[in-house]
């Protein structure tokens, strides 16, 4: 298997976990499940090393095997969390390191706060609406290393391969507007940190492919705003 085909593998696979934390976060709480969450991995992590290959012509820089992100939920901030655990949509981005390099944790810091992101809600950054927080955040931003979130207080001892942007839809606005500005930070973000943004299917992002995502979020934005359809009545 060649090293872009792990690269690609390693990425699908952690998205599916990332997804799948965002999912078990959202369901609505059964009364038992108010309780705090007991970690298993209460003992220091043992940091895992990605293996790095060559770089690849469709990605414009080869970048590190991932391993599989599950969002921690122990974070207090409640910045950031989602105004309704109802979602139906995910779009996401990433931002992976190129070949030979990781994305240190100063780094991703600084350029997040320089993008207008926040930290909170499960120990990752957000950006959230301009004077209306708590409408819950227009999308957010992980590492794609598990647990998925960041951990400030060992931030200068981090190393990743990547991290994840998600969009969950509905959005506090329309789906359109939330892409667009998505898209900016994200990209935004890679040259600040000097990695490669990838799609969701681990591709490099190109003007073909965010036409395609707008025309979808265009779509999605038409049919939450049609009405119902109503059954003919019958004579």
């Amino acid at each position: 298997m060649s090293e872009m085909m792990v690269l690609r593998v390693g990425i699908a696979i952690a998205g599916l976990f990332l997804i799948a934390a965002i999912f078990f976060i959202g369901k609505p709480k059964k009364p038992e499940q108010g309780r705090r969450i007991e970690r298993e991995d209460e003992a220091p992590r043992t940091r895992i090393e990605p293996n790095v290959g060559d770089a690849a012509p469709d990605a414009g820089g080869d970048e590190a095997n991932f391993s599989q992100p599950e969002l921690g939920l122990e974070g207090g901030n409640e910045l950031g969390k989602r105004a309704s655990e109802d979602f139906d949509k995910i779009v996401s981005l990433y931002v992976a390191a190129r070949a030979g390099s990781m994305l240190r944790g100063e780094d991703i810091v600084v350029a997040a706060e320089k993008t207008g992101l926040v930290f909170g809600h499960m120990n990752v950054f957000h950006r959230l609406l301009d004077k209306h927080p708590e409408q819950g955040p227009v999308f957010s931003m992980a590492n794609i290393l598990q647990p998925g979130s960041f951990d400030m207080t060992r931030i200068r001892e981090l190393e990743t391969p990547a991290i994840a942007f998600f969009l969950t839809l509905p959005a506090p606005i329309a789906a359109l507007e939330a892409w667009d500005t998505m898209l900016p930070t994200v990209q935004r973000m890679g040259e600040l940190l000097d990695g490669v943004v990838l799609d969701n299917s681990r591709s490099a992002l190109g003007r073909q492919r965010i036409a395609s995502i707008r025309d979808e979020l265009r779509a999605y934005d038409r049919q939450r705003e049609a009405p119902p359809l109503t059954r003919p009545t019958k004579w």
